[in-house]
């Protein structure tokens, strides 16, 4: 019984990578933190880390009733969220030469920057509308069954979550080392690839929607 239960961990952690994508973002991370030390850096990505599981949370245990409390259903969330993930991707396909608009020309203070651990470095740069939807998924398909399998059900997607907290965590913290290890022409390159792959996630997620709509439509018959 629990056995299918803790198959949610590679499950979710499989889901879950790509649009969390850790590398890719500590790249985003950098152009709008800037030049600050190392221990600026660690403390910020610590505090990205503990939203991240806080929002993820959240997500899984209220995420549904709050659907049903406005009446959004799934798939029309999978289909707004999804063209948010495709603009995103898109403008940053557009934009990645020019110069990041929200870097600082200065360093900021300690609390200036760590102010940013929320909005946007939380949400929407690590945790977008894609994680919503994907966490909102699993956490359906995790309920529904006997209470201790759901239970276990959904610790295990949030275990995922902490794995993937931990990715995020390193990949941040040392975002300047990584930087520096990138060539920038070659951080360029993988900045493009990133942003096309969040417009083909974005998409995908918007025609899972789509589809699941139209499934639902009312078939004709002729007369």
């Amino acid at each position: 019984m629990f056995h299918t239960s803790l198959e949610f961990i590679p499950l979710a952690f499989a889901a879950l990578l790509p649009l969390l994508n850790p590398l890719g973002s500590a790249l985003i991370v950098m152009n709008i933190v800037g030049d600050e030390p190392p221990e600026i850096y660690r403390r910020l990505a610590g505090r990205i880390a503990f939203n991240m599981l806080v929002f993820i949370a959240l997500i899984e245990l209220l995420g549904a009733g709050i659907l049903h409390f406005f009446g959004i259903s799934l798939p029309v969330l999978q289909v707004a969220g999804g063209l948010t993930l495709a603009v995103m991707g898109w403008t940053m396909l557009n934009a990645h030469d020019a110069p990041a608009p929200d870097a600082p020309d200065s360093p900021r203070g300690v609390d200036s920057v760590l102010d940013l651990g929320f909005y946007p470095l939380t949400f929407p740069v690590t945790v977008g509308p894609g994680v919503i939807v994907v966490v909102l998924t699993l956490s359906a398909d995790a309920s529904g069954k006997e209470w201790q399998t759901t239970l276990v059900s959904h610790l295990a997607i949030f275990f995922a979550a902490m794995l993937l907290a931990v990715l995020v965590f390193m990949s941040y913290a040392y975002a300047p080392r990584l930087q520096r290890m990138i060539p920038s022409h070659v951080a360029s390159g993988v900045q493009r690839l990133i942003s096309f792959i969040l417009l083909c996630i974005g998409a995908q997620i918007a025609w899972g929607g789509i589809a699941t709509l139209l499934r639902s439509l009312p078939m004709t018959t002729a007369g």
